[in-house]
């Protein structure tokens, strides 16, 4: 089994910072693709960014394209989603999850964290 637990969501300014962290536990880190996906009230949870086991490849939903950062640290088990430039669009509940293949579809993933809150005000 494998544990994912995502931190670093809040409240935050429009044009402000954010850096989110996933820390995974129950295996090892680099046998996984990693994904953040986030959902707002009412709306599809959606794909924002994913990374390779190795870290060498990664790919971003056009939205968040040259704003946000996806990286991992397979020695500390720990993904990270940089965001800056952030918007009110951004509000919205925020995933990681663990997959056997990178790619973009959350159906390709088998485990998934609890969530954390990514409140931007304008």
């Amino acid at each position: 089994q494998v544990q994912l637990v995502e931190s670093g969501g809040g409240l935050v300014e429009a044009g402000g910072s954010l850096r989110l962290s996933c820390a995974v536990s129950g295996r090892t880190l680099s046998s996984y693709a990693m994904g953040w996906f986030r959902q707002a009230p009412g709306k599809e949870r959606v794909f924002i960014a994913a990374i390779s086991r190795s870290g060498v490849t990664t790919s971003y939903a056009d939205s968040v394209k040259g704003r946000f950062t996806i990286s991992r640290d397979n020695a500390k088990k720990t993904v990270f989603l940089q965001m800056n430039g952030l918007n009110t669009e951004d509000t919205a509940e925020y995933y990681c999850a663990a997959a056997q293949t990178f790619g973009f579809r959350p159906q390709q993933y088998n485990y998934w964290g609890q969530g954390t809150q990514v409140t931007v005000s304008s």
